[in-house]
């Protein structure tokens, strides 16, 4: 399928989408990417390739820093090259590299939810893949929102609440802040080249 034209925010740079598990990422991304003319890709996908086993099976294999430290990687490697739409694992903010990374260049959109939306995202199959929530869903993501928040404030550069709303409307609330995004820096940019007459 012919894409359209690379959106104006991301002509130079990536979209990074961030939030906890069920917040939304895996699922509104590819729309993204399709709606801003970009590739799509899942860092926890890349992690698996490169690791050759499930995310499960390399945090029960070499246990979570081994795991973290190949998440920050493939983060760097991925952002490293043109851009595209990438859906982060919840955790990826927790790497002072990967924060970096994030805070240096790429548009970091952070998906938010209430817990009780994200377990109820989360029942069912995609439950399995997750060995985070192995203790109990609602009270770790409780948990690892008190955590993770804070971080995903310190990368974000757009903040959407996905509560109650459709795929669709979260590609649609992004692409308005997109724009809105383009509004403010082509106000500066103006700004900035115009000087003042008569200045002294």
């Amino acid at each position: 399928m012919e894409r359209e034209r690379v959106h104006p925010a991301l002509q130079r740079r990536s979209l990074v989408l961030v939030g906890l598990m069920g917040s939304g990422k895996s699922t509104v991304g590819p729309r993204v990417a399709a709606a801003v003319g970009l590739p799509f890709a899942d860092l926890d996908a890349l992690v698996e390739s490169s690791a050759g086993q499930s995310i499960r099976e390399l945090i029960g294999a070499e246990g979570e820093p081994a795991f973290r430290s190949l998440e920050a990687a493939e983060l760097a490697g991925a952002l490293g090259g043109p851009p595209m739409v990438l859906a982060t694992g919840g955790g990826a903010v927790l790497s002072d590299a990967s924060r970096r990374v994030l805070t240096d260049g790429p548009v970091v959109v952070w998906l938010q939810a209430p817990v009780d939306t994200l377990v109820a995202r989360l029942d069912g199959p995609a439950m399995a893949s997750r060995p985070l929530l192995d203790e109990g869903p609602a009270e770790v993501l409780e948990r690892l929102g008190a955590e993770r928040d804070p971080l995903y404030a310190e990368v974000a550069s757009l903040h959407i609440d996905t509560a109650g709303d459709t795929p669709e409307g979260v590609t649609a609330s992004i692409l308005e802040a997109l724009d809105e995004l383009v509004a403010v820096e082509d106000s500066v940019e103006t700004v900035a080249g115009d000087p003042q007459e008569g200045a002294t």
